[in-house]
């Protein structure tokens, strides 16, 4: 028996047996259908993540009192301990750093912006200095971004996004219009290209200020600033990094062997966290969705363990007329192997489908790639070859007397 017969003997079995075959491929299906879906869901995220949340070049890194992203409580609790970023330690690292060619500084929080009657709550208040619009590579539709000019005298001027350009400003040219933020005016004299949304929050909801304003209206606080850098390029960036840490431990006082008192951060640094984030939650589903496969499997050993018993008479009649041991077993095998790959090729469309499905009904982004399709079919094989192994093996051993005995 050559393998096409033995494939066309399989699917005229399961076409035969229509719901039963249903039942058989269901548990495939559904693995299948959730490691697709979750592989091209994380995709999605770790390519959106990578170009539009974190937004920094290979060349850029930032310096600040504790990272970003803290996981820890008792991390946290000895981060609130350590010194504060000042205006002086970045006048240092602008000043002292040789292998820097850019160095920027921010402060940030959250403000409730107004226009007349209009308002917007949640704007993210960015007080920058000149650098950070190119460090950050900010582009504008219309105007100018904050100027060295602005941050010497302390202008209240203000480039803002596209969110308070459509809420605060509608139907007119928002240049040299006034809008307020935490009821401190400002002139508007830039607006941001439309960004869209990252994850379901949008981009466009931002307000920047020049940071001698911000500090001038918030003279009483203290806050520690975020210090970001650009390196002379991106194979040099260590070297920035090295020689910012060496000029902070000096101004710290930091002991030789003691750890950092503060957080040095590249992009590699943010997406190998959200990476750890995301591979934690694809490990845990792929587990889960391997359930299904594994009840798949056994589903499929089960039915093909019936089938055995069904077809005692055609085995014993196959071997009488010259059927070896091998043959009885590859045909067993195509048999579960089809089951599997028919259950595997529909969980991949269906998988492919669920996954645009959610990018299409939330702000969760997707990426199906080749790899994913061809694992999940591979998947789906070894699973019929390795639940499909035992009834075939079983179909191999009959006494080709006894089985053409049986009714």
């Amino acid at each position: 028996m050559n393998l096409t017969e033995a494939v066309e003997i399989a699917t005229a079995s399961l076409w035969a047996h229509k719901l039963r075959s249903v039942l058989t491929l269901l548990g495939v299906v559904i693995g299948v259908t959730s490691v697709i879906a979750v592989v091209s869901l994380i995709n999605g995220a770790n390519q959106y993540v990578a170009t539009k949340v974190f937004n920094l070049g290979a060349d850029v890194f930032g310096l600040s009192k504790q990272p970003s992203i803290v996981t820890n409580v008792d991390d946290f609790v000895e981060f609130q301990k350590r010194k504060k970023i000042l205006w002086d330690d970045y006048e240092a690292v602008r000043d002292l750093c040789k292998t820097c060619k850019e160095v920027g500084a921010a402060l940030g929080g959250r403000v409730e912006t107004k226009s007349g009657l209009n308002s917007v709550k949640d704007t993210n208040l960015r007080a920058w200095t000149p650098e950070m619009p190119r460090l950050y590579d900010v582009d504008l539709v219309a105007g100018r971004h904050i100027t060295d000019s602005d941050l010497r005298s302390t202008a209240p001027v203000c480039v803002i996004g596209w969110d308070l350009v459509e809420n605060l400003l509608p139907a007119v040219d928002p240049l040299e219009k006034e809008i307020q933020w935490n009821n401190i005016p400002c002139q508007v004299v830039g607006v941001g290209k439309k960004l869209g949304s990252a994850l379901g929050s949008s981009q466009d909801n931002w307000i920047v200020i020049p940071l001698t304003t911000y500090k001038k209206e918030y003279s009483s606080r203290q806050d520690s600033l975020r210090v970001m850098v650009r390196a002379a390029s991106a194979a040099r960036i260590q070297e920035s990094v090295d020689e910012v840490r060496q000029i902070m431990r000096g101004r710290h006082h930091v002991s030789y062997g003691a750890k950092d008192d503060f957080a040095l951060e590249t992009s590699d640094s943010f997406l190998a966290l959200w990476k750890n984030i995301s591979s934690t939650f694809f490990f845990v589903t792929i587990a889960i969705a391997s359930i299904s496969l594994v009840v798949g499997g056994i589903v499929i050993m089960n039915i093909m363990l019936v089938s055995v018993t069904e077809r005692t008479r055609e085995i014993g009649l196959r071997k009488s007329v010259g059927a070896r041991r091998g043959d009885i077993l590859l045909q067993f095998l195509i048999e579960s192997s089809t089951v599997a790959l028919v259950g595997g090729a529909l969980g991949v469309i269906f998988g492919v489908l669920l996954a645009k499905l959610v990018s299409w009904i939330s702000p969760l982004p997707s990426a199906v790639q080749f790899w994913s399709v061809l694992g999940g079919l591979l998947v789906a094989l070894s699973v019929g070859l390795f639940f499909g192994t035992y009834p075939a093996s079983k179909a191999a051993r009959l006494d080709p007397v006894v089985a053409l005995r049986s009714e």
